[in-house]
């Protein structure tokens, strides 16, 4: 008897114990009572601060409390700025996402496609850019076509927007991006020997694309190709309209590309 009584009574002392240790692990909500404009303080305070991650929940609550009104409208905003400056590109563009289909005419909406394309732009390479020279033309493009539209129609339905001449360079930008995407790849296959798929590539370049730099290796990619398979009145054709597009060209006097540095080092 006296140990089934021990055994009952340590019971409820043991649940009261995981009672108390679970109550430890509850959050308080330092928001409740918090005014919309108070809210909206703290946030912009961590956000001038480069805390972007604790402005977040800070923007969300805003969001909530003042639905319906610009107030929420900037928050929103605000959020995919602060998830786009965490590195949290998902969440930041399916916030955007979300404020262009709940606020169609809002006032804001020239900034909310500036950000989108801004986001998908992306042109920050990382630490070893400097080292390994790579460029934008060297990796997936999908965003960057992502990124031209939202900049297109930003231009195109804001031409006074002060975002407008930005999204523009950008644009210029970004089709040079593409148009040296495709001489990338030529390259790759020449270096490799398949010199067919290196002139196919090189030609859609030129096909696709006007009066952006890349159209000159692109040209000279096709002249060593047409050499390396002895095709050689096809390539006599290829240095002529290398010449006679491009009269300074370095590219026939160094036997290669250029050492100078990227033409797509804008920003």
């Amino acid at each position: 008897m006296g140990v089934k009584l021990s055994v009952v009574c340590a019971t409820p002392l043991l649940a009261c114990t995981v009672f108390l240790v679970g109550c430890s692990t509850v959050t308080e909500d330092k928001t409740i009572g918090m005014s919309p404009k108070a809210l909206y303080s703290e946030a912009k305070e961590l956000m001038d601060g480069n805390q972007w991650d604790k402005a977040i929940p800070y923007l969300e609550k805003l969001e909530a409390r003042a639905a319906g009104t610009p107030l929420a409208q900037q928050a929103q905003l605000d959020k995919a700025f602060a998830h786009h400056k965490s590195g949290e590109v998902a969440q930041a563009l399916a916030t955007l996402e979300r404020f262009m289909k709940l606020h169609p005419a809002s006032p804001a909406m020239d900034y909310a496609l500036y950000l989108q394309g801004l986001i998908n732009f992306n042109d920050d390479l990382g630490m070893f850019s400097a080292i390994s020279r790579q460029d934008l033309s060297e990796r997936d493009q999908k965003a960057s076509k992502e990124a031209f539209e939202s900049f297109r129609e930003l231009v195109t339905r804001f031409p006074e927007s002060p975002y407008a001449q930005d999204a523009s360079q950008r644009m210029t930008y970004i089709v040079g991006s593409l148009a040296q995407y495709e001489v990338h790849v030529a390259r790759y296959y020449y270096r490799r020997g398949a010199y067919l798929a290196a002139i196919n590539r090189a030609q859609t370049a030129i096909a696709d694309y006007r009066e952006v730099p890349a159209l000159e290796e692109a040209l000279f990619i096709v002249y060593k190709s047409y050499d390396a398979l002895g095709m050689a009145s096809l390539r006599d054709d290829a240095k002529r309209v290398l010449l006679s597009s491009y009269p300074k060209t370095q590219f026939l006097t160094l036997g290669g590309r250029p050492n100078t540095d990227p033409w797509w080092k804008l920003w």
